[in-house]
């Protein structure tokens, strides 16, 4: 299966400078963890919902930009990569989602949740959420 078949499309993004409330008030409307961050048509970072919480809200600065608190080394995945491809990413960098970029623009995201429940169970699926969770087995 292609990325494509299961990423969600067109998703809500911020600019750099907008706030870090605006970028919750988002994830709350849409139901979702991430809000890529695009400037100039490129996507230039992600925010998280554990990103406003461990890099804002802990060090009591909720009143910041975005772009303070985003995480910037990105990793891309294209729409007809396969999921499995997407998962290697995945598990590799042990992250759960990704930016779905087709030349140049951002047209997804992808996250191993898309693809255990599109793809129906799977063991790869487990094998990927258990590599992404090694670091936090260390701590």
């Amino acid at each position: 299966m292609n990325v494509r078949d299961v990423m969600t499309s067109n998703p809500r993004t911020v600019s750099p400078g907008d706030s870090i409330q605006v970028a919750a008030r988002i994830m709350k409307e849409e139901d979702v963890g991430v809000v890529p961050i695009v400037e100039n048509g490129r996507t230039v970072g992600i925010v998280t919902d554990r990103d406003i919480v461990i890099r804002a809200v802990a060090e009591g600065g909720s009143d910041r930009a975005v772009r303070e608190i985003a995480t910037t080394d990105l990793v891309f995945v294209k729409p007809d990569s396969s999921t499995r491809e997407a998962e290697k990413l995945m598990s590799d960098r042990q992250i759960r989602r990704l930016p779905v970029v087709e030349n140049g623009r951002l047209v997804g995201i992808v996250s191993l949740g898309d693809i255990a429940v599109k793809e129906g169970k799977d063991s790869r699926t487990g094998d990927t959420l258990e590599n992404i969770s090694e670091g936090v087995k260390k701590h």
